[in-house]
């Protein structure tokens, strides 16, 4: 395999199925190793397995990036395994939905903790490598709920607004080392959720969207893919909305 990413290592949370998965894809067809990381390991190895059936490289870690301890882990078997990180993707992330005045301080922090200390402890994990070899690219996965909130997901929005806040403080942070850090923010995006909402449901978000349609993991894909490229090498600290004209 080869292409724009030959030579390059990828490193994708929250990889073995979804927008992860398209991204994970991504990178595979550009030509890089990949990581992959999540809680389901057959997802992962089927990862692994269909890119080693296609002349790829990569490797799969179970990991609960919630938990310390788990990005290091992390960290360390991508080094181990291929020498260095090229390119981070946070994109592990939870949701647990429930209206501010019945929400518990557990489903607060279950979702703090994944979408937002987990992509803090990754980004400080792989740093240290990225800041070694002067060059690095980390792309954060919000929303557009971090942009503009949503009822019933006071905890998910928070998340996500603070990922996008992480975003621009490292930015600045690690620029002068050559590393980008990006956010994209997806908006309604084909998921098996959505799949299994009613017809009624699906045509409502669509209205939402000035372009008529609900995206593909892929669309995700894609930018990420255009904000770890060299093209994207002055461009830091911003935050891409695939949403189809949802936000403006």
């Amino acid at each position: 395999m080869s292409g724009s990413m030959d030579g390059r290592v990828g490193v994708v949370t929250g990889g073995g199925k979804g927008i992860g998965l398209a991204i994970a894809r991504k990178f595979r067809s550009n030509g890089a190793a990949v990581v992959v990381t999540g809680r389901d390991q057959a997802a992962l190895d089927a990862f692994v397995a269909e890119t080693t059936a296609a002349g790829g490289r990569a490797l799969a870690v179970v990991a609960d990036m919630a938990k310390p301890g788990e990005a290091d882990r992390v960290c360390a078997a991508t080094i181990e395994a291929f020498g260095k990180a090229d390119y981070l993707v946070n994109n592990a992330g939870i949701t647990r939905d429930g209206l501010l005045v019945r929400m518990s301080d557990e489903d607060w922090d279950a979702v703090l903790d994944t979408n937002l200390k987990g992509a803090f402890r990754a980004i400080r994990a792989f740093t240290r490598s990225m800041m070694k070899q002067r060059w690095g690219r980390i792309v954060n996965i919000t929303s557009v709920i971090g942009l503009i909130g949503n009822a019933g997901q006071a905890n998910y929005a928070a998340s996500k607004a603070g990922l996008i806040g992480l975003t621009k403080a490292v930015a600045k942070e690690l620029a002068s080392r050559h590393i980008t850090v990006n956010a994209v923010a997806p908006g309604f995006i084909e998921t098996a959720m959505t799949e299994a909402l009613g017809e009624n449901v699906r045509a409502g978000l669509q209205a939402q969207i000035p372009l008529g349609r609900l995206g593909a993991a892929e669309d995700v894909a894609h930018a990420v893919a255009f904000l770890c490229s060299e093209d994207a090498g002055y461009v830091t600290g911003q935050v891409l909305p695939v949403d189809g004209g949802m936000v403006m």
